[in-house]
């Protein structure tokens, strides 16, 4: 590899794609493109692959590796001959809630799948949409042949559709039938979920694998899920736990040893350097403060001029930000709830302020999460479209009760995805370091904003058991 090389990386995500080529060797970004995907939670397969092709066109001249990195649980049903048997059923399609309640006591329990997939199934989970699907659309269910996610479905296109797909540790590990800490799949579980059907699986290939090469003689790497990508782009370390605030939430950190947490709050799951990836997730994360700032009939820059106004705590105002029900605590059916309000305290600005501390609030539990399950958190890397919110990052530190650090803002999905690409070429035993940015450090909370911090949280769970008993 020389110090011209090019590689590109692919963010097949819920709202676009989104395309970054990478100098192989620094990690500069030298090239984007971007297509919009459809707002739905099933979309078909084609759609992602015309909207790769509008990201790419004419920006991977001189390209020699590309990566593709994908939303995670998404389900395609492929069919003996190739073509889709159904739109894909997204991550934030819930229509499997009672599926999942039905295969988490059909199998063992909830330590049963804690201990043999590393995660107890959500309706976000891959395998609870396969028992919706065997139970809702049997005719469909038996042309089944193959079983992807987005983003394997996406390499297997583009190197032409051979017969062997391929996936990663990392993707494969959100589906809930493969097992993170034995590498392997669990068919078992798998032909139980799917009517006792035993459709293909993707082969799972190691962190520097390619997956081969498109006809153009392009490697394509592994590719793998946007979480795990997000993390090989931020070159995670002990103590670095990343909360993401895109269109669900995320927090999740690195991990030497496996996860397997009974509760279903953590998600074991691997990564894309051959470690693993304790992962908590919301549904509810940037679009609360879209939406909001929609209803109070402001700007997002308005938005945050009114929350700054606010005092912490939002004037007594709670708000339970389940808008599009909730993955973590597991509510499918949830709505939103906004309580507290009395005359004094009905204002746009504590409005405003209210929905950014419960999301904030939300993703703090799933800090906790992650240190009972031996996680050392150090400092929060914040990353997605909601942390270049002023009011956001006014709020973080003290909420989340540890430094807090920015990264500059990018496609840290899509750069993930190059980053394995440039070490898919290179063939070494350690990803190239890419690393070396400007952070902005907001710093330690101090006393005062720890004791705001700790009484926003304290209210917000107070109203979340009263409403929701968990």
């Amino acid at each position: 590899m020389n110090q011209q090389s090019l590689v590109a990386g692919v963010d097949s995500s819920t709202q676009a794609t989104k395309v970054v080529v990478c100098d192989a060797r620094t990690g500069a970004v030298l090239r984007t493109g971007r297509a919009d995907h459809p707002d739905a939670t099933e979309v078909h397969p084609q759609v992602w692959w015309e909207a790769l092709t509008a990201a790419t066109d004419g920006i991977l001249d001189g390209v020699e590796a590309i990566g593709i990195a994908g939303q995670q649980h998404g389900m395609v049903t492929v069919d003996s001959g190739g073509e889709i048997v159904r739109p894909a059923l997204l991550w934030n399609d819930t229509r499997s809630g009672e599926a999942a309640t039905r295969l988490t006591g059909e199998l063992g329990g909830e330590a049963f799948w804690a201990e043999t997939v590393g995660s107890v199934p959500v309706a976000s989970f891959t395998v609870t949409k396969l028992r919706w699907m065997a139970e809702h659309e049997p005719a469909l269910a038996d042309r089944v042949a193959r079983v992807l996610l987005p983003h394997d479905w996406l390499t297997w296109r583009l190197l032409g559709r051979p017969d062997e797909a391929v996936t990663d540790r990392g993707d494969a590990s959100g589906t809930g039938y493969f097992s993170p800490a034995t590498g392997k799949y669990r068919d078992d579980v798998l032909s139980r979920a799917f009517g006792g059907r035993a459709p293909r699986l993707p082969k799972v290939l190691g962190p520097t694998e390619p997956a081969g090469r498109t006809a153009d003689g392009v490697l394509v790497s592994a590719g793998t899920g946007d979480n795990m990508a997000a993390g090989l782009a931020l070159e995670l370390g002990a103590g670095d736990v990343v909360v993401s605030l895109g269109t669900s939430g995320t927090v999740f950190g690195v991990s030497e040893a496996a996860t397997a947490d009974p509760t279903g709050v953590v998600a074991g799951f691997a990564d894309a350097t051959g470690r693993f990836l304790p992962l908590v997730c919301t549904l509810n994360a940037a679009r609360v403060i879209s939406v909001t700032a929609e209803m109070l009939g402001t700007a997002l820059d308005e938005f945050d001029e009114l929350a700054l106004a606010a005092d912490p705590g939002a004037g007594g105002l709670t708000l339970l930000p389940y808008l599009d029900g909730e993955r973590t605590p597991n509510l499918p059916d949830a709505n939103g709830s906004l309580f507290g309000l009395r005359r004094d305290n009905m204002t746009p600005a504590n409005v405003a302020r209210a929905a950014v501390e419960g999301m904030l609030a939300g993703l703090a539990e799933g800090l906790d999460a992650l240190r009972a399950h031996d996680v050392t958190i150090r400092r929060v890397l914040l990353i997605g479209g909601a942390a270049r919110s002023a009011s956001v990052r006014a709020a973080a530190a003290s909420i989340f009760g540890v430094p807090v650090t920015i990264p500059p803002a990018g496609e840290y999905v899509a750069v993930g995805a190059a980053r394995q690409a440039a070490w898919a070429l290179a063939g070494t035993a350690q990803p190239p370091v890419w690393q070396g940015k400007p952070l902005v450090e907001l710093g330690e909370p101090g006393a005062t904003e720890r004791a705001d911090g700790e009484r926003i949280r304290q209210r917000h769970a107070e109203v979340r058991a009263r409403v929701h008993g968990v």
